[in-house]
């Protein structure tokens, strides 16, 4: 585990997204504040995620643009799926933007299925939008 500090974090998710709005160091002090959410980190990124009852939420997987690409998210990932069920967890899910193609082939191959789509869900940078595809897996 590495530093989770609100700054730190949201540096992290600022470098990571550069086509939409990373998270500010507030927001994620908000989140921070909930006892249903959870992060798990390393110094190249971090997963937050919340559980509630026995559903688990994936609020993001953030990996500096230096480390991408080197199985990093797919450990995040996999520690953020055994921490939710350690939780009581037994079905998690996430939304994904559709041009995200990376995020798409990794929440593929850890097992994750398609279960919906929300429209225009997600804003760019430039303004334009992006739907999202609803994911969903079981973790027992």
């Amino acid at each position: 585990m590495s530093d989770t500090s609100a700054n730190t974090l949201s540096a992290i998710h600022v470098a990571a997204f550069l086509a939409a709005r990373g998270w500010s160091a507030d927001e994620i002090a908000q989140l921070q504040t909930s006892p249903h959410v959870f992060t798990v980190s390393c110094p190249e990124g971090f997963t937050m995620g919340r559980v509630v009852v026995d559903e688990a939420e994936l609020l993001t997987v953030a990996v500096t643009p230096a480390a991408q690409g080197q199985g990093i998210g797919a450990k995040l990932l996999q520690d953020f799926e055994h921490t939710a069920a350690k939780r009581g967890a037994t079905r998690a899910f996430l939304e994904v933007a559709t041009d995200n193609t990376a995020a798409l082939s990794l929440y593929q191959a850890a097992g994750w299925s398609t279960c919906g789509q929300r429209p225009a869900y997600y804003t760019k940078s430039d303004g334009s939008t992006c739907d999202a595809i609803l994911m969903e897996k079981h973790l027992t």
